[in-house]
C-alpha cells in the first residue's frame, strides 16, 4: 500500500509540476502577444501620423492651386480690359470680364488710355500733326491767267487733339478739335476762319451705338459732327493715305454734302465682306446760318444725303479685291436770304495745300435746286502692292425759283477720276479695315532704331488724277471751270507706328478759257511742286 501511495504521490507531484510549467508557458505566450500587439499599435499610429501629414500637404497644395488660378483669372481680366476702341469712326470693342473695382491705364499704339478693369468703359487721348513744307514752280499761260503766282512755304495742315472712347461697351464717342490750317483756308474773315484765313474747328463730336449685330454682322447708329466714310479715299484715314492730299475729284465730291467737319446722322452695317451705309447730312462746323436776313451772311442751312455699298468679296492671306459704289444728293442747297440766291461752287486746289488758291473752279453756280454725285470705286492688294481708283459723275440742277432770271439753263454735268498704285519696298502690306471698307496704313515690321532695331518701312507710290469742270461752253449759260491733270510721285518712310515722313513731287496742267468761247484762249497754267510732310499721330 505504501508503494502504491508513493507511486500515486509521485504521479500527483509530476502532474502538479506539469500544470505549473504549462501555466508558466501560457504566461510567456501572453507576454509575447501583448508585445506584438503593442508593436502593431505603434505601426498603426505611425501610419495615422503619415496619413495626417499627407492630408495637410494635399490641403495646402489645393489652396495654392486655387490661389494661382484666381491670380491667373485676374491677369486675364486685366489683359482683356486693355483692349480699347480702334479709332473714332470704327470702334467695336469686345466685351470684357465681369466687373471688378479699379481702373487700368494702358498705351496701345502709344495712345494714353484709361479703362475700367472690366474693359467696358474707356477714355483715350488722340491726336495728330501733319506739318507740310514745300514750294511751287508755277507758270501761267498768259498775262490774264488768274492767279499769276503761287506762294511757297509751310502749312500746319492738321493739328488735332481730342478724346475718343466708349461707355458700357456699346456706346462709342469722340470729341476732337483741329487747330490746323495755318494757310489752308481762304483769305478774308470767312465764317469759322482764323486770322490769316486758316480754317479750324470742331472736327469730331459724335455718339455711336454699336450694340446691334443683325444678320451676322455689326452695326453702328451714329450722329453728330463726323468724318463720313463716303468714297474709298475719304474712308481712308488721313494718317494712312499714300499721298499728302487726296485726289481732287474726290475732294470736289465730298465738299458738296459730305467730307470732314460735317454734321450728319445715319447708320452703317458691315461684316468681313460687305459694307452698307447711309447718312443724312447738314452744314459743316463753322458755317453761319440763320433764317433771319439780319444775321451775318443771312444763309439758311443746307441738307443732303450720302449712301455707299462696298465690300471685299475676294481675299486671302496676301491678297484682296475691293469694289463699291457711292451716291450723294444735295437736297436743299444753302440759301442766301439777303440776295435771294441758291448757289453751289465746285473747286479744289492742285492737290497741295501750301497755297490756298484754287486753280479749277466753276464759280458760284446760280439757281441751284440740287446736285447729285455718283461714283464707283475699286482696289486690290497683292502682297506689298496696292492698286486703287475711283471715278465721279457730277450733276447740278439749275431749276430753283429764286427770282434771279437765268434763261435756258439746263443741268450741268462734270466728271473726274484718279488711279494710283503703291509698293512697300520692305514687304509690309496694307491690311483691310472692314469697319470703314477701306485700307489701313503700313505698320513697319521693324521700326526704325539705331539701338539694334530696323529701318522702318519704305513705300513708293504714283497717281494720276483728272477733273473736268467745263460744260456747255458754246452756251451763254455754260460753265468754264477748267480741266486739271495732276501726276504725283511719292516716297513714304514709316519710321514706326506713330511717325511718318512723306515726300511728294507733283506735275500739273490746267486748261482754262473764258466765256463766251469765241477766241478759245487758254488762260490756264503749268506747275511743278515738291513738298514734304512730317507726321505723328496716336
Amino acid at each position: 500500500m505504501s508503494r502504491t501511495r508513493i507511486t500515486a504521490a509521485a504521479i500527483g507531484l509530476a502532474g502538479a509540476l506539469a500544470g505549473s510549467q504549462a501555466q508558466a508557458q501560457s504566461a510567456s505566450n501572453s507576454d509575447q502577444e501583448i508585445a506584438l500587439l503593442k508593436q502593431q499599435l505603434k505601426m498603426l499610429e505611425q501610419k495615422l501620423d503619415k496619413l495626417q501629414n499627407q492630408t495637410a500637404a494635399n490641403t495646402a497644395a489645393a489652396a495654392k492651386a486655387r490661389a494661382e488660378a484666381k491670380a491667373e483669372a485676374k491677369a486675364e481680366a486685366r489683359s482683356e480690359a486693355k483692349a480699347v476702341v480702334a479709332n473714332a469712326n470704327a470702334a467695336f470693342p469686345v466685351k470684357g470680364a465681369p466687373p471688378t473695382a479699379g481702373v487700368i491705364v494702358t498705351m496701345p499704339n502709344n495712345r494714353p488710355t484709361i479703362c475700367t478693369s472690366d474693359g467696358a468703359n474707356c477714355v483715350a487721348i488722340t491726336g495728330r500733326v501733319h506739318w507740310d513744307v514745300g514750294g511751287y514752280d508755277y507758270r501761267p499761260n498768259t498775262a490774264s491767267t488768274v492767279p499769276q503766282k503761287l506762294d511757297s512755304g509751310e502749312n500746319v495742315r492738321r493739328a488735332r487733339i481730342g478724346l475718343a472712347g466708349k461707355f458700357f461697351n456699346d456706346w462709342n464717342f469722340a470729341l476732337v478739335y483741329d487747330f490746323g490750317g495755318s494757310s489752308d483756308g481762304f483769305g478774308g474773315a470767312a465764317p469759322g476762319s482764323l486770322p490769316g484765313g486758316g480754317v479750324s474747328g470742331l472736327e469730331n463730336a459724335y455718339l455711336s451705338y454699336t450694340g446691334l449685330k443683325p444678320f451676322g454682322g455689326r452695326m453702328a447708329i451714329e450722329a453728330g459732327i463726323m468724318d463720313l466714310p463716303y468714297t474709298l479715299d475719304e474712308a481712308t484715314s488721313s494718317n494712312d493715305i499714300m499721298f499728302m492730299e487726296r485726289a481732287s475729284p474726290g475732294v470736289v465730291a465730298t465738299n458738296i454734302a459730305a467730307g470732314d467737319f460735317r454734321s450728319a446722322a445715319g447708320a452703317r452695317w458691315f461684316n468681313d465682306q460687305l459694307w452698307i451705309g447711309g447718312y443724312v447730312t447738314g452744314p459743316s462746323t463753322g458755317a453761319i446760318h440763320s433764317a433771319s436776313s439780319a444775321a451775318p451772311a443771312g444763309t439758311s442751312e443746307q441738307y443732303g444725303a450720302v449712301a455707299r455699298i462696298a465690300g471685299n468679296p475676294i481675299s486671302g492671306k496676301d491678297y484682296s479685291v475691293h469694289i463699291g459704289a457711292d451716291a450723294q444728293w444735295l437736297i436743299q442747297p444753302p440759301r442766301n436770304l439777303i440776295a435771294n440766291t441758291q448757289t453751289v461752287t465746285l473747286s479744289d486746289r492742285p492737290e497741295l495745300r501750301l497755297d490756298p488758291t484754287t486753280l479749277v473752279s466753276t464759280g458760284a453756280i446760280a439757281n441751284v435746286s440740287g446736285a447729285q454725285v455718283y461714283s464707283v470705286e475699286a482696289a486690290a492688294t497683292y502682297g506689298p502692292l496696292i492698286l486703287q481708283g475711283e471715278y465721279f459723275w457730277y450733276n447740278v440742277d439749275r431749276t430753283a425759283n429764286t427770282g434771279v432770271p437765268l434763261v435756258g439753263a439746263p443741268s450741268l454735268k462734270f466728271q473726274g477720276g484718279y488711279a494710283q498704285a503703291g509698293y512697300v519696298l520692305t514687304g509690309e502690306t496694307h491690311t483691310y479695315n472692314a469697319a470703314n471698307a477701306a485700307y489701313n496704313g503700313v505698320k513697319p515690321a521693324h521700326p526704325f532704331s539705331l539701338d539694334g532695331g530696323g529701318w522702318g518701312a519704305w513705300e513708293i507710290a504714283g497717281r494720276f488724277s483728272t477733273i473736268d469742270l467745263n460744260d456747255q461752253l458754246a452756251s451763254a449759260n455754260g460753265v468754264a471751270g477748267g480741266r486739271q491733270n495732276v501726276y504725283t510721285l511719292a516716297l513714304n518712310w514709316y519710321v514706326n507706328g506713330n511717325i511718318r515722313f512723306m515726300l511728294d513731287y507733283l506735275h500739273g496742267t490746267v486748261s482754262k478759257q473764258t466765256l463766251p468761247p469765241t477766241a478759245f484762249a487758254n488762260t490756264g497754267s503749268n506747275f511743278d511742286a515738291v513738298a514734304m510732310r512730317t507726321q505723328f499721330a496716336f
